[in-house]
């Protein structure tokens, strides 16, 4: 925290509010990030009509990073990945209260499970196979969140957290035995690799939160919860808020549908069993 930070605590009478954003494996470090989520923090300040500094920021490309810094004190708002949220969840005592909507896309995206045209009919086939994906790091959510829906995957399946997305689809086209799970943004872009007529879509997830607006435990008192709650939503009606949402690649904050979310809880859980 920096000085002009802590004279805004003493103004105010209570510490800056800390959002933390966590997304394992999505491009950026935190150094890169900084400037972005420095101008996220005082466009949010402002939009709650908050003295400068109150709100900081910082983006952690690496889940135990993430965790370390959301197990600080002062960290009272997480904006995470879905796989992230089903994972630490309630380790963190995270409370998903809206929906992060990217930008260029929605508040869900629908993840897909690709592989070489003509090897996988069915999760059978699977057995023996590596399942590479950027939520890698939660197996639950690949076997049972994302792949729910097309039926039980045989447990001899490896899952592998990766982003070298093109890497593993070029492995795929090559006969290896690897199946590749693609995030919503990366599922669209398939259809323009040079190679995308070898390969096919084999399964597809229900449509799931594309991100997550968190409160990290009791750190956020409920009349502040509120103010940020509604300068979150608005936070894209001025240009300024506008300009730090597009820096962080979203659109905007929208209401969490609660029904599509304990669904995603429900599949993990039974996954991680």
């Amino acid at each position: 925290m920096n000085f002009a930070s802590i004279l805004t605590a003493v103004i105010l009478g209570a510490d800056p509010v800390a959002f933390v954003v966590v997304a394992p494996g999505y491009p950026g470090t935190t150094a890169e990030a900084q400037a972005s989520m420095d101008a996220f923090a005082a466009a949010l300040s402002a939009q709650a009509g908050w003295p400068a500094g109150s709100v900081v920021a910082a983006y952690f490309e690496k889940g135990r990073s993430g965790m370390e810094r959301l197990q600080q004190p002062d960290a009272a708002l997480a904006m995470v990945s879905l796989p992230f949220f089903l994972q630490n969840g309630d380790a963190l005592k995270l409370e998903a209260r809206l929906s992060a909507a990217q930008k260029g896309g929605g508040p869900t995206e629908v993840w897909a499970l690709v592989a070489r045209k003509g090897r996988i009919g069915s999760p059978e086939a699977l057995a023996g196979w590596t399942v590479n994906s950027i939520a890698g790091y939660a197996p639950a959510f690949v076997t049972g969140t994302a792949l729910a829906g097309w039926g039980p995957i045989p447990a001899s399946v490896k899952v592998v957290q990766s982003n070298q997305v093109l890497s593993s689809l070029r492995k795929a086209v090559a006969g290896e035995n690897i199946a590749v799970l693609l995030d919503g943004a990366q599922a669209a872009a398939l259809p323009t690799l040079p190679f995308a007529g070898e390969l096919e879509v084999v399964a597809r997830s229900p449509p799931l939160p594309s991100g997550l607006l968190a409160t990290v435990g009791k750190r956020l008192p409920p009349d502040r919860w509120k103010v940020l709650e509604g300068a979150l939503r608005k936070l894209g009606d001025a240009p300024e808020g506008l300009a730090a949402l597009e820096a962080i690649r979203l659109d905007r904050f929208l209401p969490l549908d609660p029904k599509i979310l304990a669904a995603a809880r429900k599949a993990y859980s039974a996954a991680a069993k």
